[in-house]
């Protein structure tokens, strides 16, 4: 059967191969298509804006933020919208060719860089040879440049949020941008590509300490918070991904107006953060998981905000309550556009709240997060002392993603399967499978500390270096720290790529290794760093905790 497209950036790719009749995420082919494109465009401005830093130019703020977000509309379970897509390669042409009015010398540049047409043009160029993943025929060198591209896509997304808050760095536009243009760049040696792919770990590190920067001193440091999972009986909005400056909009455009505000997947952790506690409309947690959410979002019957990827396809049933706004996307769907000041109007999402019914309760209850990197060294006298003591004999890293795979219930399994002296760290929506199981606490400290979203990663990696300092190793990998981490989508990649920069071995992926991982890649991954996959419970319980 012929390809219609082909695509393989997530863990769930059809046969672990790639899907090429339809995304296993609902994406159709002419979509497909068009995020092929556009990602070829961005390396086209990207080539064209490293050019012009290297004359002693100047690329605007406005040109890093585009490349960024186009990244990020890329991403898996973002931006379903064809004409959203195509109208983002158009504004990315034309701002490929005003800063190629400003650059001395073109002739090296490559011909995504020169290349340019209209919309009708799209369909043809997308279905040509250079353009799309299978573009790159030797798979090694093809495997390197998805995986960079993915860990781009990642650093990208952190990048976006951390940019909403008014926070820049301009040395990670310029990586960003000269690593895509190096993507297109055939003289590349596989041995090049290995090196970006540690580089761009190095840059991933250093966007999630720009988050995490902007996070903090915008919000304050997370706390240990219980959140309710019950609902109230006022109408209500439901906020799902990522962007706390839209969760902070939207609490601001509500106040007083009869109408509570919940999270949804990895939006949860806001709740941690000092900031929106003052909100009295700020109720709960509502439901689970990304991939639950056909289900959850049909039961909460009031309008649902998406603010970043983790969109499935909605159905028609609740289709016209479904909002979204920056990177995402999908046809039919509500977009809410930023000013030029970045600020969002949501009156057409608090309109429709207040005439709709309050939430169908789905559970009751509280759980517990809020333990990044500073409330854990406000614990670590009392965290030492239990390692000392042999109270915590082990730390076992579980972050990443959750998903459908009926195969993801190992995760489940391996948590409630852990002696009762080995303590989880986590972050991202993987939790979702095991921080409702009450796991109980070591003398006061939580079985699972939850550092909140995807990015908070970062606060894992730092926890294990103050743990490395307080113990006097030399080396990270000396600690009693396990890692057997989810992935699904793109920022795991990066958040992947960033641990393997802190020197971090024998990292566990699963449930499976990713499709776009060549045989000689992966090889080189399992000598160099001990990468690894799942088997089954029982055994990966002796091989990571002993």
């Amino acid at each position: 059967m012929e390809n219609k497209m082909f695509c393989f950036q997530c863990q769930e790719t059809a046969r672990c191969q790639g899907c090429t009749q339809v995304g296993v995420c609902g994406k159709k082919p002419e979509v497909a298509a068009m995020q092929d494109l556009l990602i070829y465009t961005t390396k086209g401005l990207s080539a064209v804006a490293t050019q012009l830093r290297a004359e002693g130019g100047t690329v605007t703020k406005d040109v890093n933020h585009l490349v960024s977000v186009n990244l990020f509309a890329t991403i898996t379970n973002a931006n379903f919208d064809r004409a959203a897509l195509i109208a983002r390669i158009e504004k990315t042409l034309a701002a490929k060719d005003e800063l190629k009015g400003q650059i001395k010398d073109d002739s090296k540049l490559p011909a995504a860089a020169l290349w340019t047409a209209d919309a009708s043009s799209f369909d043809a160029k997308a279905a040509s040879d250079d353009v799309g993943v299978l573009a790159t025929k030797n798979e090694d060198v093809r495997s390197l440049r998805e995986l960079i591209t993915y860990g781009l896509k990642g650093l990208a997304a952190y990048l976006k949020h951390a940019n909403a808050l008014d926070e820049e760095d301009e040395t990670i536009d310029a990586f960003l941008q000269s690593a895509l243009a190096k993507l297109l760049d055939d003289s590349l040696s596989a041995d090049d590509l290995t090196a970006l792919t540690l580089e761009t770990g190095k840059w991933g590190v250093q966007t999630m300490a720009l988050l995490d920067k902007a996070n903090t001193e915008h919000y304050g440091n997370p706390e240990i918070t219980k959140v309710d999972l019950g609902v109230r009986k006022n109408p209500a909005i439901l906020i799902s991904g990522h962007d706390l400056r839209d969760l902070e909009m939207l609490l601001e455009q509500t106040k007083g107006t009869g109408v509570d505000v919940y999270t949804h997947g990895e939006m949860l952790s806001a709740h941690y953060y000092p900031f929106f506690k003052k909100y009295d409309n700020f109720a709960g947690n509502y439901g689970n998981a990304w991939w639950k959410q056909k289900e959850e979002f049909e039961a909460f019957g009031g309008p649902v905000l998406l603010t970043t990827n983790c969109l499935v396809p909605p159905k028609e049933s609740y289709k016209a309550r479904i909002f979204t706004t920056g990177a995402v996307g999908f046809p039919g769907c509500p977009h809410i556009e930023a000013k030029a000041d970045g600020t969002k109007d949501f009156t057409p999402v608090i309109e429709m709240a207040k005439k709709c019914p309050a939430p169908k309760e789905l559970e009751q209850g509280t759980i517990v997060g809020g333990f990044a990197h500073e409330q854990v060294f406000a614990l670590a006298d009392k965290v030492v002392e239990a390692v000392k003591s042999g109270a915590i004999k082990k730390f076992v890293v579980m972050a990443g993603c959750d998903g459908r795979m009926k195969s993801r219930d190992y995760y489940a399994e391996f948590a409630k399967a852990l002696p009762k002296d080995a303590v989880i760290l986590t972050a991202g929506c993987a939790k979702y499978k095991y921080i409702k199981l009450d796991l109980g606490d070591i003398g006061g400290i939580p079985r699972v500390l939850d550092a909140g979203q995807c990015n908070d990663s970062y606060s894992l990696a730092l926890i294990a270096l103050k743990l490395k300092e307080v113990f006097g190793l030399d080396d990270v990998n000396e600690l009693p720290i396990a890692y057997n981490i989810a992935w699904y989508e793109q920022k795991a990649v990066i958040v992947l790529l960033a641990l393997l920069h802190l020197g971090v071995k024998n990292i566990h992926l699963g449930p499976t290794l990713p499709a776009f991982l060549s045989k000689d890649v992966a090889n080189v991954l399992v000598k160099n760093f001990g990468i690894g996959t799942i088997s089954n419970v029982e055994d990966d319980i002796k091989s990571m905790i002993g």
